[in-house]
């Protein structure tokens, strides 16, 4: 993904990679519990950013849940 990205607003090949998560549902914001991730790339010259969808571990809600 971070090689072959090519921004397509600028057409600049540099890109940055992180990651973003957020609650999916009523029950998740109530609890603050972030179950749903998702990949960045994000251009390094005008910022344009796409999302890509990541499947979420239970052991990471739990964790999410009891750190909270």
């Amino acid at each position: 993904m971070e090689a072959s990205f090519k921004c397509p607003k600028c057409q600049n090949s540099e890109n940055e990679i992180g990651e973003i998560r957020a609650a999916g549902g009523i029950w998740s914001k109530i609890f603050d519990i972030q179950n749903k991730k998702f990949h960045t790339v994000s251009c390094k010259n005008c910022g344009y950013t796409e999302m890509y969808k990541k499947g979420t571990k239970t052991a990471e809600n739990v964790i999410d849940f009891l750190t909270r």
